[in-house]
């Protein structure tokens, strides 16, 4: 099936279909539903696409957005996706997405690093979402204060580090994962990972948009 995949950020929305390159523009906190519609139509009009993914950065459940992601314009709850592009539509939280296109197999747990830290897991084909970005971690800080971009400016890159590598230690096991994999813009900036770790390319997100069709996986 020729999918059209979106994965929409706090910074930009990037698109990919089906034998297509990626195309992008930027978004934003003015970013809001309908802006953002007209100028994914305007991108891919020359573009032949069955299906559409959607990857937010926001909670979503049983397909559904359960709230305004948080670096968006507000309105995207009640947005009917499905009539505005014409045809078949799934949406996913942007961490699933990106899990599911990096996942190879086992209980692997896939945590993004970038702004804040995004989180989900797959375990045998069935994709969990996760929301530990704002846990409790330690002196009345949560996992985010210690591992996104407030804590790399925060304390250093080397302190960054070695939080990063702490979080990802409690939460292999605590989540009994068989593998972490890392992904997100700030990921890169590791250059060495421990035993059980891989870091990923930010356009496992479109494998995961385009996996999402494939009836072997349980979904959210």
């Amino acid at each position: 099936m020729k999918t059209l995949v979106l994965d929409i950020g706090g910074t930009h929305v990037k698109l990919m279909a089906t034998g297509e390159e990626v195309r992008k523009f930027p978004s934003g906190p003015t970013l809001r539903p309908a802006k953002m519609i007209a100028t994914v139509h305007g991108l891919v009009k020359d573009w032949d696409y069955e299906a559409v993914s959607i990857g937010f950065p926001a909670p979503v459940a049983h397909g559904k957005l359960l709230r305004d992601p948080v670096n968006l314009g507000p309105g995207w709850t009640n947005v009917d996706f499905a009539k505005e592009f014409g045809r078949p539509v799934r949406l996913i939280n942007d961490a699933a997405m990106q899990a599911l296109g990096s996942y190879e197999g086992g209980r692997m747990l896939f945590l993004g690093l970038g702004t804040g830290l995004g989180s989900s897991m797959v375990a045998d084909n069935v994709v969990i979402a996760l929301e530990l970005a704002h846990l409790p971690y330690k002196k009345d800080r949560t996992f985010e204060d210690y591992v996104g971009e407030r804590g790399l400016l925060r304390m250093g890159r080397k302190k960054w580090i070695e939080s990063i590598f702490d979080v990802i230690a409690r939460l292999k096991s605590a989540l009994v994962a068989e593998e972490v994999v890392l992904g997100g813009g700030n990921a890169k900036k590791l250059k060495d990972v421990p035993d059980g770790v891989r870091v990923v390319d930010n356009r496992n997100a479109f494998i995961g948009g385009f996996r999402l069709w494939q009836k072997k996986y349980v979904l959210p």
